[in-house]
């Protein structure tokens, strides 16, 4: 007995009208829309928020090393992709850390302010300056002796003697937590600037040269930028904004590094699905701990033991994942932790250097 063939309204590949999915492209036979279908095909799409979500997270948590060796045997529809669920959690992590970063941005932008703010307002009162002029005074003095407390307490460290020492504390000038110096006459450009001098004239009163080229030339224009509104948050900002696009060059760094260490234990693809569920760990503990403090500050020593669980899940992970040995597991996480750490140097500068060049 024959049946009736639809054709299917996605890829238009006719099929048995009794099934239920198209057997060519998986949509489902009676797909009406409706708005619950519309929003959950849009989480699941775009977020993979569905049970595999689910299966996959609390494995992530308590099983370090578990989810990465069971996609290696090949178990790769029970669970969330890697990829996917390194990319979900990021998203939500981000969106999180967003609320603080506004924060810190006003913070450090009218902390700037405060330091900079050239008040012109002249006390002529003679009293007035003599009391100024005490407190100074005392001000310096204490620290003077902070100074010399932590140079003689660190003697051991330093290897300075007494006599060096003290004509550290006896300098006339004692650096200051404010001083911030630009590298150029910050008078002359603020004379410059009242009077509405053209940009050329102020970059050559900075110590632009006529011959540098572009890169000089853009550095001059950004630390004028920044000299001008003194909006050091929005340099962090633009900092945070580019950190998502840099994590996508540091984890294949993080996979290679484990490559290194386990050359002989399958092929690279392997150690980038290990390092992608790793990472996915990281940031759902990042995202916890900036979660709780947007309601409730969390102590600093707590912080810290959250952020020292996750090289403890990385010992873990690895002793799991590659069936190697508790000590030399331990050897080699904290050796590629140790590689690791430069690699995330390097970047942050790269970025911070990014972010001042294209705020």
């Amino acid at each position: 007995m024959s049946t009736n063939q639809v054709n299917c309204k996605n890829c238009e590949q006719p099929y048995d009208e009794d099934f239920q999915f198209c057997p060519h492209c998986g949509q489902k036979t009676n797909d009406e829309l409706t708005i619950g279908v519309l929003f959950y095909n849009t989480i699941s799409n775009y977020f993979s928020f569905d049970a595999r979500f689910f299966k996959s997270f609390i494995p992530l948590l308590f099983r370090p090393g578990y989810l990465a060796k069971e996609f290696i045997k090949g178990k790769r529809l029970l669970y969330l992709h890697p990829a996917q669920m390194y990319l979900f959690i990021s998203v939500v992590f981000f969106f999180i850390f967003s609320f603080s970063v506004r924060e810190q941005v006003d913070t450090l932008n009218n902390n700037f302010q405060e330091i900079f703010d050239k008040d012109g307002t002249v006390v002529l009162d003679s009293i007035q300056t003599i009391k100024r002029d005490s407190i100074r005074h005392i001000k310096d003095s204490i620290d003077r002796k902070e100074i010399e407390s932590a140079l003689r307490s660190n003697k051991f460290i330093t290897g300075m003697s007494d006599k060096e020492i003290d004509s550290i504390v006896k300098l006339d000038n004692l650096p200051k937590k404010n001083d911030i110096s630009f590298g150029f006459d910050e008078s002359e450009i603020d004379s410059l600037l009242s009077v509405n001098a053209i940009d050329k004239e102020i970059y050559a009163s900075m110590g632009l040269e006529e011959d540098d080229g572009w890169f000089m030339r853009k550095l001059y224009t950004q630390v004028l930028k920044f000299y001008k509104a003194k909006d050091a948050g929005n340099v962090i900002g633009a900092f945070y904004d580019t950190v998502p696009i840099a994590l996508f060059f540091v984890l294949p760094i993080f996979a290679l590094i484990l490559k290194l260490f386990y050359f002989r234990k399958g092929q690279y693809a392997h150690h980038l699905v290990f390092s992608f569920y790793y990472f996915s760990f990281v940031f759902t503990v990042l995202t916890i701990i900036f979660g709780v403090n947007l309601v409730y500050e969390i102590s600093n020593w707590i912080d810290f033991l959250i952020a020292l669980s996750c090289f403890l899940y990385l010992f873990i992970a690895i002793k799991r994942f590659y069936n190697q040995g508790w000590f030399w597991s331990f050897i080699k996480t904290f050796l590629s932790t140790m590689l690791f750490f430069p690699v995330v140097f390097l970047t942050a500068c790269a970025i911070l250097v990014f972010a001042f060049m294209n705020y």
